[in-house]
């Protein structure tokens, strides 16, 4: 397991009342490493986020009823479909990290950079 670094920084962001799409692309700035002035783009940041009050989230229009989850599971006929309202009850840190994760760039980094994503209900 990786030591934790002395440059390592803890920011802590409140979602009381937030939309989870701002709040998203909030958290995605953060983790990598936009917000500070020694940005490199091939650098993962150092910064972990840690989100409170996820359960207070708020969402906008008719999203909790229509919007879809879709995947694959590789077998014919098997692409599975979930509503928001389902999947929030199900797991509501897989809401919010899917929506960072798709907020992210699409490259090596990504998954390090969700690492240091740490979630309170």
């Amino acid at each position: 397991m990786k030591q934790k670094r002395k440059t390592d920084k803890v920011q802590i962001i409140d979602a009381t009342g937030k939309s989870l799409g701002r709040l998203s692309s909030q958290i995605a700035l953060i983790l990598e490493g936009k917000d500070k002035a020694n940005f490199a783009p091939h650098k993962p940041g150092d910064t972990t986020v840690i989100v409170k009050n996820l359960s207070k989230v708020k969402f906008t229009g008719k999203k909790y009823k229509n919007k879809l989850y879709r995947w694959h599971t590789g077998y014919l006929g098997h692409l599975k479909e979930l509503t928001l309202e389902q999947m929030w009850k199900k797991s509501p840190e897989r809401v919010l990290r899917l929506a960072v994760r798709g907020m992210l760039p699409k490259n090596k980094l990504r998954d390090r950079r969700l690492k240091r994503l740490k979630i309170k209900l």
